[in-house]
């Protein structure tokens, strides 16, 4: 997501003057093709236009201060203006004495609630709270059936009556559950509507009022486009919001509903799904995905994600084997296993400053299948070849590619990149810069 908003607005700053002071007409200029950018990202057009009044009243004539280009200075203001429209961060709310407390969550058909709702579970367990999951959709089936499932696959408690009773009444009879159960927090999973049904509309009303929630949370699907923020202002206007969680981030969306919903109904955001993974959820921070929106990167995430997926002393024995050359390839196995933890790596590299120039030279898919493919070959060696490459002769590694599924000059290609790899940490061991793959002399 904003993979594209991201590059129209580099290239736009990239054209901007690069001495003295900000002139009108550079301003001018700038403000098109950022108001074109926006609308192309599905921004609603009465954000647009705000956002690019105020970014145009302080890029006027503002002198560029020293450390900075006057395209540095627009990035700066254009940076500063975004975080003000995608607001505060927005927190969960537990700061009512009775419990357990009820986040409800409510939005339209296929926007991800059942699978957000076993996400936030997984998100409440690790900050030491107890959650309990209410299937309250009668009107799909299979989203009793997919709680239930998912519940038990995180094995969290849950309550359910299948279709027949009344929403309100499961929410009612579930939350009573929840208390004998001791449980801190209640998930209450909804059905999916249009905000423009009056009848389901009204039956939300009818559940909130029953049950108090401390939360009402519209999930909502990043890719829906301009509709998204006409959808976010009938929930909020019918029963009242008090948070927003954006879903399919990873998707192709073009990012416009993360910006518009949040400026229209001043509800915060207070959560992203990063994936189809249970652990894909992650809280919303706007200074860092402005920062990513406009190329910088968002280095905070990816060690938040790093940490996650590493373990310190590990990381300390892995840095131990590098410096003693003995690092092996059941060691490179474990290490790639852990990187696609922490997501797609064109989602990762996006995280570092100045990569996502090179967003259309990442070919996702490509990536994924040379790491299946390496992790199929190593996987495809004993426990011996794995710790000592070198008895690999011929008919090894015909046996190799076999079991891989690959041809044999794959088995090299992976060999070779592992050699490299080791040829490099000797070289920084003897106290020397290491000669790049691909660069021929190497540097010194």
């Amino acid at each position: 997501m904003f993979e594209s908003l991201t590059q129209r607005l580099q290239g736009i700053f990239d054209n901007l003057g690069r001495t003295g002071k900000l002139t009108e007409a550079d301003v001018d200029t700038a403000m098109r093709e950022v108001r074109m950018a926006l609308l192309e990202a599905d921004v609603s057009l009465s954000v647009v236009k705000d956002f690019v009044r105020r970014v145009k009243e302080r890029a006027v004539g503002a002198d560029v201060a020293k450390a900075l280009k006057p395209s540095q200075q627009v990035v700066k203001i254009v940076h500063e203006e975004l975080m003000t429209t995608l607001g505060e961060p927005g927190r969960l709310n537990f700061s009512g004495s009775t419990k357990p407390h009820v986040i409800m969550l409510v939005g339209l058909q296929g926007s991800g609630k059942t699978t957000t709702a076993a996400k936030l579970a997984v998100f409440l367990r690790r900050e030491g709270r107890q959650p309990f999951m209410i299937a309250a959709d009668t009107y799909r089936p299979a989203a009793v059936d997919q709680l239930v499932t998912l519940a038990k696959q995180i094995g969290a408690p849950y309550y359910e009556e299948g279709t027949r009773a009344q929403p309100e009444d499961i929410a009612v009879r579930g939350l009573k559950a929840a208390k004998e159960a001791g449980a801190a927090v209640v998930l209450l999973d909804t059905a999916g509507r249009l905000q423009i049904d009056d009848e389901l509309m009204t039956e939300l009303e009818e559940i909130k009022r029953r049950i108090n929630p401390v939360e009402v949370l519209l999930v909502a699907d990043s890719m829906t486009g301009q509709e998204a923020v006409n959808i976010a202002k009938g929930f909020n206007e019918r029963v009242g919001l008090t948070g927003l969680i954006l879903t399919k981030i990873d998707g192709d969306a073009r990012g416009g509903a993360a910006i518009s919903m949040r400026a229209v109904t001043s509800v915060p955001i207070k959560f992203l799904g990063t994936s189809e993974k249970i652990d894909g959820f992650e809280l919303f921070h706007p200074d860092r995905l402005a920062t990513r929106i406009l190329g910088m990167g968002d280095v905070l995430s990816l060690i938040e994600k790093a940490e996650a997926a590493f373990d310190e002393k590990e990381a300390l024995a892995l840095q131990k084997k590098l410096m003693e050359n003995q690092f092996t390839l059941q060691d490179f196995l474990e290490q790639l296993q852990k990187v696609k933890k922490m997501g797609p790596l064109g989602q990762i590299l996006n995280m570092l400053p100045g990569m996502s120039r090179f967003q259309d030279q990442i070919n996702q898919e490509e990536m994924d299948k040379r790491l299946k493919r390496v992790e199929a070959i190593i996987r495809s060696m004993t426990p011996g070849e794995r710790r000592n490459p070198k008895v690999l002769n011929a008919s090894r590694k015909k046996r190799v590619a076999t079991g891989s599924g690959v041809d044999v000059r794959d088995v090299n290609e992976v060999l070779k990149q592992f050699r490299d790899m080791q040829d490099m940490m000797s070289q920084l061991r003897k106290g020397r810069m290491p000669r790049l793959p691909g660069m021929p002399g190497g540097m010194r």
